[in-house]
């Protein structure tokens, strides 16, 4: 099979790594792709939001499937374009991708479908605003309505905060706060047939113990020990087929990667939010511990077989990432420093380029990851650390508490009453 990924960041360095690992793989093409990627693919060159340049290089080099990475490029139709060419794509539609490009438009397949999630008001006024934060309470939580890269959603006790944020957004949703731990639950589907992979746990803010602004995710750790029985059940039962079950209904029915963000709260499991794609970082640590061939499961996905796949393969254990970040990040990430250590197996690049002498320098604002399985959640972090700490970056951030409340047993799901 030959294969053609999009994109550039962590995700798709872990995505490349799996795809390289499956023995049907006999060319790995990446575009742009990162410096890590080009270990184990050739990289091309491609405006990866440009869907007739994508589908372009997906002819030119024989694609057999193409697997794309990103949410901006499945919103602005890349997916459409690939399979108007004949060639299997991994990714939904430009239509079924809303369900990420618009989190008024997920609410309402939500509202329509009967799926637990949290009550919510679309506003585009600031007067609107403030009565969907008067109905709602503290916490505030307002959402940019389109994309925003992980990090269009502010969870705040200060109404002036969360009232300039709407102002900041052209449509916002405002909800009420869901209490209780979250998990992101990745599910691979062809639009009927639809598998789930290991439940994760992301990080979202900039420092230890949660605090500071939100970022694109600062570390991950998967399986998760504390999980309620039977969880994956319930989520595929009461949220992702009714969901699946919906956009076929709508005529925009969803194939690819479905990414449930999860509040595990009193009185069950709520969603905070659709993805149409991998998230990152838990990408890295699903993907870990996936022992079925990737190239084959994303192929059956792209090609409506899905359901004739044998059940999916983990290696046992637990894997942990963290995530290191720029000095500035997330407001001012400072770019061009220089990386050492990077070149270590586990490290998984997310921002870095190599300058013309071989010297790699960070480009972005999650830089890189140190991504390690281990028999416990303990010993994983442990690895993990490890690696970071292998890694020279000057005045780099990384989180030092990542999955240690789950390794230490003081993660307890709510229970009613």
């Amino acid at each position: 099979m030959r294969v053609l990924l999009i994109g550039s960041g962590g995700r798709e360095h872990a995505l490349a790594l799996g795809l390289a690992a499956d023995p049907s793989v006999q060319q790995l093409t990446a575009a742009p792709g990162n410096p890590g990627i080009a270990t184990v693919a050739e990289l091309r060159q491609v405006d990866a939001v440009d869907p007739a340049s994508v589908a372009a290089l997906a002819v030119e080099t024989g694609a057999d499937l193409v697997v794309i990475g990103p949410e901006a490029p499945l919103v602005a139709g890349v997916a459409d374009a690939v399979r108007a060419k004949g060639i299997a794509c991994f990714g939904p539609s430009a239509a079924a991708a809303q369900l990420e490009g618009s989190k008024a438009f997920a609410k309402e397949i939500m509202t329509a479908a009967g799926v637990p999630t949290a009550r919510a008001h679309t506003c585009v006024t600031a007067e609107e605003a403030e009565h969907a934060l008067d109905d709602f309470g503290a916490p505030y939580v307002v959402k940019d309505d389109g994309l925003a890269a992980g990090k269009g959603v502010v969870v705040t006790d200060d109404r002036a905060v969360a009232l300039a944020h709407a102002a900041a957004c052209e449509r916002v949703v405002v909800e009420e706060y869901l209490a209780g731990p979250e998990v992101s639950l990745f599910v691979v589907t062809d639009g009927e047939a639809a598998v789930p992979l290991l439940p994760a746990q992301d990080f979202k803010r900039i420092g230890d113990g949660d605090t500071g602004p939100n970022t694109g995710g600062m570390g991950a750790y998967a399986p998760l020990p504390w999980a309620p029985a039977g969880l994956v059940d319930e989520v595929m039962r009461d949220v992702v087929h009714p969901t699946l079950a919906e956009m076929r209904r709508r005529g925009t029915p969803f194939a690819g990667l479905l990414y449930v963000g999860l509040a595990i709260t009193a009185t069950g499991p709520k969603v905070i939010e659709f993805n149409a794609r991998f998230g990152d970082p838990e990408t890295q640590v699903v993907l870990a511990l996936l022992e079925t061939p990737l190239a084959g499961l994303l192929h059956a996905a792209a090609t409506g077989t899905l359901g004739q796949q044998p059940p999916l393969r983990w290696r046992p254990g637990s894997a942990v990432t963290v995530v290191v970040a720029a000095a500035g990040y997330p407001d001012a990430p400072r770019t061009g420093d220089v990386i050492t250590g990077a070149d270590q197996p586990g490290i998984i690049h997310a921002g870095t380029r190599r300058d013309a002498d071989g010297t790699l320098r960070s480009s972005g604002g999650r830089v890189l990851c140190g991504t390690a399985i281990g028999p416990d959640l303990t010993a994983a972090r442990e690895a993990a650390y490890a690696l970071v700490d292998g890694v020279g970056l000057a005045e780099s951030q990384h989180r030092r508490d990542i999955a240690l409340a789950a390794a230490q047993g003081r993660i307890q799901p709510p229970t009613a009453g």
